[in-house]
Formats: structure tokens, C-alpha cells, sequence
């Protein structure tokens, strides 16, 4: 195949590889034969310039095209978990629910801790199975191709020698990818990263996938529709196939016929 040169979201100038095309487009749910052709067809379409953010348009219309619905959600993750809002809250509260499912208990989200020198507001504070307790700071981006730095994961650190008397360990935990220079420095210090691809055998995306913990903006909500989930704490989309969905859209005011709309898709997702 002929290369072509790409603009990737930080400005970066790379090479298109159809081959991850591919591989996004399986974990999504596609065919592998299916996959392959997407590629193909995106191939024949990419031009010299071409941002990864028209790349990406191009694929979600071929699985539109050539795969089921719940497909091309799944391949929106990434773009779901950034619309979960600039303000933050809906993104801690959803990083404690991922945890939660893999075993870590939720002592508190945004609460004010007093640290031997300043009072800090903790994202998160959590217990693990071995009864240590964890500081976690959650940064949030909602634009594509910023990293999580080295500045990010100081700050980390400094709060959490502040408040060494009352946490064991620290994590922080992002959206996007982090840079290299970050990674060394958690490395070195202890401090426990997740983020997009990061750790490489179990980032934040393989960790949503493996518990088919997608975020409720996979099912394309209204901005009123995700401001009523998240004032309900629901920030996860199989948490709706557990409600009453009368009592829910008497409460809500979410028509019954939209919410078996979005308890479909979620069925279908997490299938």
C-alpha cells in the first residue's frame, strides 16, 4: 500500500497504518474480514494532510455501512468518555465506578482533606482488597491528542506527600494518553498510572471493555438526558437495564419509549 501522511490530533505529522483501522474496528465488535475491507476502503480514501479526526468520521460511516449499530458505539468510546462533561464530576464519579468493579472501595469523591500543611479536595479516595488506601487524581480532557504530562503527575505526588499520613499509595488516571516523561516519573516514585493505553496490557479502554463498563454517553444521550443520569449517579450504561423504567421516566420525565430505545442499544453494546 502507498503511504500517505497523516495530522494526528496533537499536530504530529505520522504515516497512516490501515493495520490499526483494523485492529480498533475488531475490538469494536467487526469481523475480521469486514475489518479488513473498512481498511482497505479508508486507505483509498486518506490524503496527503488528512486529520486522524476525518479518518476517524470516515471508518464510523463504513461500520454504519458494513456493521451493526452497537459496533460503531463501541468504536466511539474514546469520544464518549469526553463528553462526559468539562466539570469533571460525571468523569470522577465514573473512574470510581470502573474501580469499584475491579475490587476497590469507594471512600469519597471530591471531599476536602486536611494534609499536615494545606486543606486539599481529593477526587478520589478509595480502599483496595488489601485494606491500603489510595489518593487518586483524576485529570479530564475533552479534546483529543492532549497528554497527560509530567506536570500532572508532580502535582500528584506533592499532594500526596502532603497527605502521606492518611493514604498508603497514589494513582492518577486519565482520559487521554500520558507522556513518556510522566510514565518515567511514576515509575521511579511508585505512583500507579492509568490512562488511554496505558498500562499497555490493561488501560482505562481495555479495563471499560473486559467489564463492558461503557460510559451512558455511548448511548448518544441529549445533554438533558445526561445531566438527569448523572444527578441519578448512572454513568454507566448497563445501570439502566437494572431500573424500573416506569418509575424512571415518571421521576426523569425520559419517555418509556426512549429508555427501551437506550436499554436496547446497551443490550446490544455490551453483548
Amino acid at each position: 500500500m502507498r503511504k500517505i501522511i497523516i495530522t494526528k490530533a496533537n499536530g504530529q505529522k505520522a504515516a497512516f497504518d490501515p493495520n490499526k483501522v483494523i485492529t480498533t474496528c475488531i475490538r469494536a465488535g467487526a469481523d475480521p474480514v469486514i475489518s479488513k475491507r473498512i481498511a482497505r476502503q479508508v486507505h483509498s480514501k486518506v490524503r496527503y494532510g488528512m486529520t486522524t479526526k476525518e479518518i476517524y468520521k470516515i471508518v464510523l460511516q463504513l461500520l454504519s455501512d458494513n456493521a451493526t449499530p452497537a459496533i460503531k458505539q463501541r468504536y466511539k468510546l474514546k469520544e464518549s468518555i469526553m463528553k462526559l462533561g468539562p466539570a469533571g464530576f460525571s468523569f470522577e464519579y465514573y473512574v470510581g465506578q470502573i474501580l469499584r468493579h475491579y475490587g476497590y472501595k469507594i471512600l469519597g469523591i471530591g471531599i476536602k482533606i486536611q494534609g499536615r500543611c494545606v486543606i486539599h479536595e481529593s477526587d478520589l479516595s478509595l480502599e483496595s482488597n488489601d485494606e491500603k488506601k489510595w489518593l487518586v487524581e483524576c485529570k479530564y480532557h475533552n479534546f483529543p491528542g492532549r497528554y497527560t504530562g509530567l506536570k500532572e503527575s508532580l502535582y500528584t505526588h506533592a499532594r500526596f506527600l502532603d497527605l502521606s499520613d492518611k493514604f498508603d499509595n497514589e494513582m492518577l488516571v486519565c482520559n487521554t494518553k500520558v507522556s513518556p516523561d510522566a510514565i518515567t516519573y511514576a515509575t521511579c516514585i511508585g505512583q500507579k498510572i492509568l490512562s488511554w493505553r496505558f498500562p499497555p496490557h490493561m488501560g482505562l479502554e481495555k479495563m471499560i471493555e473486559e467489564k463492558k463498563l461503557y460510559p451512558v454517553t455511548i448511548l448518544g444521550p441529549s445533554k438533558r438526558e445526561l445531566e438527569i443520569l448523572s444527578q441519578n449517579k448512572m454513568m454507566i450504561a448497563k445501570d439502566l437495564l437494572d431500573i424500573d423504567i416506569y418509575e424512571f421516566a415518571q421521576k426523569t420525565k425520559i419517555s418509556i419509549k426512549r429508555l427501551v430505545n437506550m436499554q436496547r442499544l446497551t443490550n446490544q453494546i455490551i453483548s
